[in-house]
C-alpha cells in the first residue's frame, strides 16, 4: 500500500489503541497487528512501514489457511479505514503554518492520519466501555470482551481475538457480561446495540449524510448513548475531524493544559476555545492525544523516531 506523504503507520496505530494495554490494536514498536473477520474467517493481519515517512510503503501480510478471490480487496478497504490511509491533512497543515501555538502541537507528530473503527458497531461499543471510567479501564474492559466473545486466531506464543461482532452477542445475557465487568447498564446497552446492528441499521452509510445535529439526534435514540458518545462515534467512526468531543474530560483537560488555561472548562468553554480552529477540531483532538503520550512515553511510542528505512 502507498500513502500519500507524509505518513507514520506507527502514529496513526497509537491514536487508534491509545494505551499500551490494548491487545485489540498490538503494536510492538515495528509491526501493526490486528485480527480481522472477512466472510465469517479470522484473519491476522500484519502492517509494517518501509520508507520515510516522506516516501512511505505499507507491507500487508494476511495469514490464512483458506485464501479467497477478493480478499485483497476486502482487506485492504478495512486498513484504509482504521490506518487513515487516505485522509487528506494538506488543509491542517497550511493552517498550522500560520498559528504558532498549532504548528508547536502539530509539527512532532507530522504524519499521523487519523484512524476510524472498522465498523460503527466496534466504535459505539468503544464508547460505551470508556464511559465514566479512566480509559485504563476501559480499555481493559474492551479487551476482556474481544477475549470472551472475539473471533480467535491462534498464533504462537499467545491467542489474539478480534473484535466481537454483533452476531457474537447473539443470546448473550447481561449477567454475561457483569462477570466480565460491565455494569448492568452498560451490559443492557451492548445488547440492545448488537439487536440495532444485526437488524441491519447501524451501518456508517445511514449517518453519513445527516447533518451533525441530526447525526446526534439519530444516534442518541440508541440505549446508553448520550452526547459525549455520539460526539465520539462522528470523529472515530465516521470520520469528522471538525468534530472534538466537548464532554471528554481527558480531551478538555489534555485542551486546557495546551492552552495553559486556568479555569476549568464546560463543554461551550471547549467550543469557545476551537472556534479559531474549529474546521480541524477532532485533528487537534487525536494530537492532544499524542502529545499526552509523548510525555510519558509508553514503550514502542517514540515521537523523534521517523520509521522505516
Amino acid at each position: 500500500m502507498k500513502p500519500k506523504p507524509p505518513y507514520r503507520l506507527d502514529l496513526a496505530v497509537w491514536t487508534l489503541r491509545r494505551r499500551p494495554e490494548n491487545i485489540i490494536d498490538d503494536w510492538d514498536g515495528d509491526v501493526y497487528r490486528r485480527v480481522l473477520v472477512v466472510r465469517d474467517q479470522a484473519i491476522l493481519v500484519e502492517v509494517r512501514q518501509l520508507g520515510r515517512q516522506e516516501t512511505p510503503r505499507l507491507y500487508v501480510t494476511a495469514h490464512t489457511d483458506h485464501p479467497f478471490a477478493g480478499l485483497q480487496k476486502q482487506l485492504t478497504a478495512s486498513l484504509v479505514r482504521l490506518l487513515g490511509i487516505d485522509v487528506k491533512l494538506k488543509d491542517f497543515y497550511q493552517l498550522a503554518a500560520i498559528h504558532p501555538q498549532l504548528q508547536k502541537l502539530a509539527k512532532p507528530f507530522v504524519g499521523m492520519r487519523p484512524p476510524r473503527y472498522a465498523s460503527l458497531f466496534e466504535c459505539l461499543c468503544n464508547a460505551i466501555a470508556c464511559q465514566q471510567v479512566s480509559l485504563a479501564s476501559g480499555i481493559q474492559l474492551l479487551n476482556r470482551f474481544a477475549e470472551h466473545y472475539g473471533q480467535p486466531f491462534d498464533t504462537t506464543p499467545f491467542r489474539r481475538f478480534a473484535f466481537p461482532d454483533a452476531e457474537a452477542l447473539h443470546g448473550v445475557e447481561v449477567e454475561q457480561l457483569r462477570q466480565i465487568g460491565f455494569s448492568r447498564q452498560k451490559a443492557t446497552a451492548l445488547l440492545n446495540l448488537a439487536e440495532v446492528a444485526r437488524r441491519g441499521e447501524l451501518e456508517y452509510a445511514q449517518f453519513e449524510p445527516l447533518s451533525d445535529e441530526e447525526c446526534v439526534a439519530a444516534l442518541c435514540q440508541f440505549r446508553g448513548i448520550g452526547r459525549w458518545s455520539a460526539e465520539y462515534a462522528m470523529l472515530r467512526g465516521l470520520g469528522r475531524l471538525h468534530v472534538f468531543p466537548g464532554d471528554d474530560v481527558g480531551g478538555r483537560n489534555n485542551l486546557q493544559a495546551w492552552l495553559e488555561v486556568t479555569e476549568s472548562l464546560d463543554y461551550d468553554g471547549v467550543a469557545s476555545l476551537l472556534q479559531r480552529w474549529q474546521r480541524f477540531g477532532g485533528l487537534i483532538y487525536f494530537h492532544l492525544l499524542l502529545n499526552k503520550l509523548a510525555a510519558k512515553p509508553p514503550e514502542g511510542f517514540d515521537v523523534e523516531t521517523n520509521p522505516g528505512d
